[in-house]
């Protein structure tokens, strides 16, 4: 595939990169500290060209419908103004960053950044027509994240370097994955963004 160029037209969002989803975490995600680093990547190159960057968090209460005291299927994770919720401490957020906030009410679930959000309407305030999906996890918010980007009439690129998933079910990761590109979402190697290789530490 050809490289992607980017311009004026594209936005990265960056998905729940949250502590309570890293490893050791309320609700870790085996794996989701490496995503850090190719995430890192593609935020340096969006802020390079000035492009917009949004993040999206959990942002609950501690009542939430999800908690298994209430009758969800989640552990209590990323109650909002803990340390669990706050962003990965590695992970480049620029300061003008668009945070989405998801899921602040007890009462309503979202595993989408578009679910109850007005992120599609900020994407189209700023003339976004192409949007990247990275971060966790691949088969919960990145997959409802990447629907609801398609079904909202935004281009879509995914990033499988740069997401991991829970895989409650063996192999739920690459069935997520799946779905996305035949829905209609591209996926891209981070080498496609014409950035250096990543550095080994």
């Amino acid at each position: 595939m050809s490289a992607i160029h980017l311009d004026k037209r594209d936005a990265l969002l960056v998905i729940d990169m949250q502590a309570d989803f890293l490893p050791g975490g309320a609700l870790g995600v085996a794996g989701g500290h490496e995503v850090v680093a190719p995430i890192n990547h593609l935020i340096e190159l969006y802020r390079a060209q000035e492009l917009p960057i949004f993040a999206s968090r959990d942002w609950h209460p501690g009542d939430h419908c999800s908690f298994q005291a209430q009758g969800g299927p989640w552990p209590p994770h990323c109650v909002a103004d803990t340390p669990g919720a706050a962003f990965a401490a590695e992970l480049a957020l620029p300061d003008d960053a668009v945070v989405i906030s998801k899921a602040a009410t007890a009462a309503a679930d979202a595993y989408s950044a578009f679910g109850g959000t007005d992120l599609a309407v900020q994407l189209r305030e700023r003339g976004v027509e192409r949007v990247t999906v990275v971060g966790l996890a691949t088969d919960y918010c990145v997959l409802n994240t990447v629907t609801d980007a398609l079904e909202e009439d935004f281009t879509t690129l995914v990033v499988p370097e740069a997401m991991r998933a829970v895989d409650v079910r063996p192999g739920d990761g690459r069935r997520a994955l799946d779905r996305m590109v035949a829905r209609g979402a591209v996926p891209v190697r981070l080498g496609e963004f014409g950035m250096v290789a990543l550095s080994v530490a």
